[in-house]
């Protein structure tokens, strides 16, 4: 009998130990009971001769190679972080990476969110050295947050890349601490790109990764907030979640199964901006409140699938595009509008000034119509 992913449960409540969310796509938790410090060996064997270091990714995978882990590890470790947050009566451990030299730290949200509010935050250096993190700003809605350490010194960096030229069968190398294992290394392949996953966000909400970059190289919890590399080192994803497999009893299964997700580097590094600079991060938005038409009561509305509008914020974007409470949008930039999620998804990629396609129904006479996305109010 093939197994199967269990569909999509609540997160649980948090607890001692580690947390695991059976969910199609449960999030790297990585909450272990108690802070390993020490950086691991790093004796991790390629499996293929080494890639030269002026090849690109795309020869690389062109000539069947992979990524040499013991020179990517070396040079990207230094700047590799163990973090450990605590409110006291609970805690767990994540990885972050050091992007700039004066103590900037990018790591998962999930991973620091139970010590967001007057927990504490600590950081295990490479060296072997910790040290108490501030934090700096968080945004649940993409999963990431940005910690600030104070270091007499500069601080070794990693060199951010681009996701855009990403390419699925590209040799990629992940590193961090899974369960709590600090200075952990573990290479594979791009396996997919552009995945939407839902996962859990702070309490009982969920958060979606878009365009969500989905590797083989094994993730498992602790490697949250962690970096996903190319071969020469460079930064194109932040690891934040996996696939698992429930066992017998329908509980949570084991680590890795060969299915994790980055959130890419271009996106993450536009909202950590924004988080340095102001403390947050704002989204786009459409103005608009819509219920996705059961497929039972479709026919009832003269269409095979859509989404109802509910209200419409008044001087929104959608007001201003002339969308309507009543109408049913039905298509958006070209694809299919079935869930709200198609609407979500796009505001968390867009910018403040982006036009987005409407093809829309009113009183059954199809129109279209452009959004230009504003800036999310606050509160």
């Amino acid at each position: 009998m093939s197994e199967h992913v269990e569909p999509p449960q609540p997160a649980a409540k948090p607890g001692r130990g580690w947390i695991w969310i059976v969910v199609v796509i449960a999030v790297v938790l990585g909450l272990v009971a108690g802070f390993l410090g020490g950086l691991l060996g790093r004796n991790l064997a390629s499996p293929a001769p080494a890639s030269a270091p002026e090849a690109s990714a795309s020869s690389a995978v062109a000539d069947g190679s992979v990524c040499d882990a013991t020179q990517v590890s070396e040079s990207v470790l230094p700047a590799v972080v163990t973090i450990s947050a605590s409110n006291g009566s609970e805690g767990g451990v994540g990885t972050g990476e050091i992007i700039r030299d004066d103590g900037f730290i990018v790591t998962n949200n999930h991973v620091i969110s139970v010590a967001a509010d007057g927990g504490e935050i600590a950081v295990l250096y490479s060296s072997g050295e910790t040290a108490p993190a501030t934090l700096v700003g968080r945004d649940p809605r993409a999963d990431i947050a940005v910690l600030k350490v104070d270091h007499p010194s500069a601080l070794p960096t990693i060199e951010v890349g681009s996701s855009a030229n990403v390419v699925v069968g590209q040799p990629v190398v992940a590193l961090g601490a899974p369960l709590g294992l600090s200075g952990s290394v573990t290479a594979g392949i791009v396996s997919a790109l552009g995945r939407e996953v839902t996962v859990p966000g702070d309490g009982d909400e969920t958060t979606i990764l878009t365009g969500a970059i989905q590797t083989d190289a094994a993730i498992n919890p602790g490697n949250s907030g962690g970096p996903l590399v190319d071969c020469d080192g460079l930064l194109i994803g932040i690891n934040t979640a996996i696939a698992t497999v429930p066992n017998e009893a329908g509980e949570a299964g084991g680590g890795s199964v060969g299915i994790g997700f980055a959130v890419p580097v271009d996106r993450a590094m536009s909202i950590v901006d924004q988080l340095i600079s102001s403390g947050t991060a704002t989204y786009p938005y459409f103005g608009v409140s819509v219920v996705a038409i059961p497929e039972s009561a479709a026919a009832d509305f003269g269409v095979e699938g859509g989404l109802y509008v509910a209200s419409v914020v008044a001087g929104g974007p959608a007001d201003e595009a002339g969308i309507r409470a009543g109408d049913i949008i039905l298509a958006v930039d070209g694809e299919p509008a079935t869930d709200p999620e198609a609407l979500t998804a796009i505001t968390l990629e867009a910018q403040v000034g982006d036009e987005v396609e409407i093809a829309y129904l009113r009183d059954g006479t199809p129109a279209t119509t452009t959004v230009t996305l504003q800036e999310a109010p606050l509160g």
